[in-house]
């Protein structure tokens, strides 16, 4: 028989329908899971046992009624400690926040909760989701589970531990410089940023220009349904699109054939790609080939926007330490600290000038999508790096962690849609992922495009936290 912890979204929806399993008995096993392994992998920060069991219930007797509220209802979800949940506190991995309850829930959490999702706690992330691991002063490290001396990434690690164990079966993530796809990639799950503006976001997020709420989730039908339900208006964000989403389900299965692709394995600036990830990714778009792509060896053109990202981001930064008194500096992760003091140093001239040269990388990956319909990248270098730090071992002492993300953080700067798909595991047993980029407001295709691969080739997965030894 076939056990909760195997199954997915779409799976627990046909055994509500067939009365063959209740909300019930499948939040029963969901925090059952939690208390047995969150303790190894720290992927939650904030759980409520009572809360969770109560909204199963209803759920079961709307089903018992056949009369489901919703898309999702039933369906086990978390919420990243950095979007509001009413009812809960958002301390946004920081003691520096007040813990008293929020009174409203978010555009995303609204809608999961319209659609009768079953809300089984709050994940993890850094403090003020401010880099690209998971650790903070509030909760400390989050770690991989398919070898916990390792980071799952961030800033949306919690979630990416907890969809990798399938401790609730779909899971609100946000990503402004590569929070969604890198801990995707580094924990062997699905994880997409949507188009900037296609998913409401309420209250702004400090890197407002650059941040996108999207699914993480074990399979790319499951991310599917999500955004049908999240990817609607809420007026509260003045920067989404606001109209209603599609079903983005319809032409799910439409595939690649007579695409054309990009591979770009080194972007034209990327140095160090570890060789095994390399050679994972080309088998990767050797696949796509197979499926009918036209796949073609290029690079988008564009040279390395680091410095762009690092202004915008520690402007953000900066905005956050405005509000904390400096008594409290002291109970804060340094580098979020420094990184916010580099920001003070900033001008206003200096932010306007990272917005123009935004501007010209977002028309040169305009260009570039006249002639290819998607652009290949590994998501990452490297794979995961030892939990607790925020480089790798073998990183330069003046190095930041934009340094070994490369390949996410263009993408927030253009607003490009982009997903992270899992294509194997090294010899060492550690996930890698392709990314997968479209042009703006062409989710449904790069969708589609992870559904034709994972249909091709079924991700691993992992059930129980790993040790290294035990590989």
């Amino acid at each position: 028989m076939t056990r909760i912890s195997e199954l997915t979204a779409t799976d627990l929806l046909r055994h509500y329908r067939n009365k063959t399993l209740s909300p019930v008995e499948v939040a029963n096993d969901v925090l059952a899971r939690i208390e047995d392994q969150n303790s190894i992998v720290n992927a939650f920060c904030q759980t409520y046992e009572d809360e969770t069991l109560e909204l199963a219930r209803a759920s079961e007797a709307r089903w018992l009624k056949r009369e489901p509220v919703g898309l999702l209802d039933g369906v086990p979800v978390t919420v990243k400690d950095i979007v509001m949940q009413k009812g809960h506190s958002n301390r946004r991995g920081s003691l520096t926040v007040d813990p008293a309850p929020v009174e409203e829930d978010a555009p995303s959490v609204a809608r999961l909760r319209e659609a009768g999702a079953v809300f089984v706690g709050r994940t993890t992330t850094p403090e003020f989701a401010w880099k690209g691991i998971t650790d903070s002063p509030l909760t400390g490290i989050t770690r991989n589970p398919w070898d916990i001396s390792k980071t799952p990434g961030g800033s949306s690690g919690g979630a990416a531990a907890a969809g990798a164990l399938n401790l609730g079966v779909m899971h609100i993530g946000t990503d402004a410089a590569g929070s969604i796809r890198i801990p995707c990639s580094f924990s062997g799950i699905y994880g997409l940023k949507p188009t900037f503006g296609r998913v409401p976001t309420y209250p702004a997020s400090a890197f407002v220009v650059l941040s996108h709420v999207g699914p993480q989730t074990r399979t790319v039908d499951d991310a599917t349904l999500m955004m049908s339900i999240i990817a609607q208006p809420d007026y509260r964000d003045m920067m989404a699109q606001n109209v209603p989403a599609p079903d983005y389900r319809v032409g799910l299965e439409r595939g690649v054939r007579g695409l054309r692709i990009g591979w770009s394995p080194r972007l034209g600036f990327v140095r160090g790609l570890d060789p095994e990830v390399e050679e994972l990714c080309v088998r990767a778009v050797r696949v796509f080939e197979d499926l009918g792509a036209v796949v073609e060896e290029v690079d988008p053109g564009f040279s390395d926007p680091r410095d762009v990202i690092l202004t915008i981001w520690r402007a953000g930064a900066a905005a956050v330490l405005r509000t904390i008194p400096d008594s409290q500096y002291s109970s804060m992760d340094p580098g979020f600290v420094g990184c916010a003091r580099a920001g003070e140093r900033l001008t206003a001239a200096d932010f306007l000038a990272a917005f123009n040269a935004r501007a010209a990388l977002s028309r040169q990956m305009a260009e570039f999508h006249e002639r290819y319909d998607l652009l290949l990248t590994p998501t990452l270098p490297l794979v995961a790096f030892e939990a607790g730090r925020n480089t790798p071992e073998n990183a330069a002492p003046e190095s930041e962690w934009v340094d070994w993300t490369p390949y996410t953080y263009p993408f927030n700067l253009t607003l490009q849609p982009a997903a992270t798909v899992p294509c194997g595991l090294t010899n060492a047993g550690l996930p890698v992922g392709i990314q997968i980029v479209g042009p703006v407001w062409m989710d449904d295709l790069i969708l589609q495009a992870s559904k034709a691969f994972e249909s091709a080739c079924p991700f691993t997965r992992v059930e129980k936290p790993r040790c290294a030894s035990k590989q």
